[in-house]
C-alpha cells in the first residue's frame, strides 16, 4: 500500500524545462497531465513552485530551487524521482510544508467544504485525505459513518475529534495516528471504525490530564495502543450485534471481543489495561451492557461508550493506576 502523502526530496537541481521534460512528459503520456501555476507561492523566495493535474484525479505539487526539490502527490512517481529520500511534513522546510499545506486544504475547500470547515481534522489528516489509497476513504467514513458514530450527523462526529486535535496533544503523533485511518486498500469500516477508537481514548487520556505515548512497540512483536508510564493500554471495538455473523447479542459481543484481546497482546502483556470501546452500539444496546457489565476474563478493563456531545458512559473491573475523573461517568 501506498501509505500517507510524504515529500520525496531531490538534491538535484532543477528548472521549468527540466520540470516539463522529467516529470510534466512521462505523466502526461500516462494520465493526460498538464502543468499549472500553484494556488499559493512558497513563502522562502528561493523557490519556484508548479502543480501538476492529471486527467484521472490524481495530481502533483514541486518545488524547487537550486540544489534541492521537493514532490509531493498521490499519482505514479515519475522515474526521476525514483531514487529519493522521503520526508514527513514536519521533516521537510517549513515554507515548502506549509505552501503544500495550504494547496490541500484550499483543494479540500472546493471538493469537501463540509469537511474543511473543521479546521484542526482537515490539517491532521491530510496525509491521508490526499493519499492514494486514503483519499476516497477517509472522506466517505467521515462523511457517511460520522468518524465512527454511526447514529450521528456527520458535524456532530467530527466536532468531537475537532476538540481533541485541537488541544496539540496528538500532534507529535500525526504520520502515526492518521497513517492508521487512511492505508486500507479498500473502505474497511469495521477497521475504520477501531482506529477512531484509538483517537477516543486518547481524549480520555487528555481530558483526564494524563501524559501518553500512542503506538509502542515491544519485544513480544506487538506494537500496544498506548503507554501511560510504564503501563501498557490496548484498546479493542466490538461491533454491533446487527453487524455480527455470531455474538448476535451485545454483552456476548462485548465478551467475545474482549476474550480475542485476552488470546492475542494481552496473553503477553497481561499487566496491559484493556479498553473496550462501545460507540457503535445503539441506545438499547449499549443499555444491556451497561445493565449486566459483563467481564472479559481480563483486569483492569475499562468499557465505555461516548457520544458525540462529548459524554462519556462506562464502567471499570479491576483497578486502574491511574485516574480518570473528569473523561468518564462511572456507571
Amino acid at each position: 500500500m501506498a501509505g500517507p502523502l510524504r515529500f520525496r526530496r531531490s538534491n538535484a537541481t532543477w528548472s521549468r524545462d527540466r520540470v516539463r521534460e522529467q516529470l510534466l512528459a512521462p505523466l502526461e503520456a500516462t494520465f493526460g497531465a498538464r502543468l499549472e501555476e500553484p494556488w499559493f507561492s512558497v513563502g522562502d523566495d528561493r523557490y519556484d513552485a508548479v502543480r501538476l493535474d492529471m486527467a484521472n484525479g490524481d495530481f502533483a505539487l514541486f518545488a524547487f530551487r537550486p540544489g534541492r526539490a521537493y514532490w509531493l502527490g498521490n499519482t505514479e512517481t515519475p522515474e526521476a524521482l525514483w531514487r529519493t529520500d522521503k520526508e514527513t511534513f514536519a521533516e521537510a522546510p517549513y515554507a515548502v510544508s506549509r505552501w503544500a499545506e495550504r494547496e490541500l486544504t484550499a483543494r479540500l475547500e472546493v471538493t469537501d467544504p463540509w469537511l474543511a470547515e473543521f479546521e484542526y481534522v482537515t490539517w491532521f489528516f491530510l496525509p491521508v485525505f490526499f493519499s492514494k489509497d486514503g483519499r476516497n476513504t477517509t472522506r466517505t467514513f467521515f462523511a457517511d459513518d460520522a468518524a465512527g458514530f454511526p447514529d450521528a450527523t456527520r458535524e456532530a462526529g467530527l466536532e468531537f475529534y475537532e476538540s481533541l486535535l485541537a488541544t496539540g496533544t496528538l500532534d507529535e503523533y500525526r504520520y502515526t495516528m492518521a497513517s492508521k485511518l487512511g492505508t486500507s486498500p479498500g473502505y474497511d469500516l469495521t477497521r475504520m471504525r477501531a482506529t477512531m477508537s484509538e483517537f477516543t481514548v486518547a481524549k480520555l487520556l487528555a481530558d483526564a490530564g494524563l501524559e501518553f505515548v500512542p503506538e509502542v512497540e515491544q519485544d513480544s512483536g506487538h506494537a500496544l495502543d498506548f503507554a501511560v508510564g510504564d503501563r501498557l493500554l490496548e484498546v479493542t471495538r466490538p461491533e454491533p450485534p446487527a453487524r455480527r455473523s455470531h455474538a448476535d447479542h451485545p454483552v456476548a459481543a462485548v465478551k467475545e471481543t474482549g476474550g480475542a484481546k485476552r488470546s492475542d497482546q494481552l496473553a503477553k502483556h497481561p499487566d496491559a489495561i484493556l479498553f473496550v470501546d462501545c460507540t457503535s452500539f445503539t441506545d438499547a444496546e449499549w443499555s444491556a451492557v451497561r445493565g449486566e457489565r459483563p467481564r472479559v476474563g481480563h483486569e483492569p478493563t475499562v468499557v465505555f461508550r461516548a457520544r458525540p456531545s462529548g459524554r462519556v458512559e462506562g464502567y471499570l473491573h479491576g483497578q486502574l493506576p491511574f485516574d480518570l475523573e473528569g473523561s468518564i461517568e462511572l456507571v
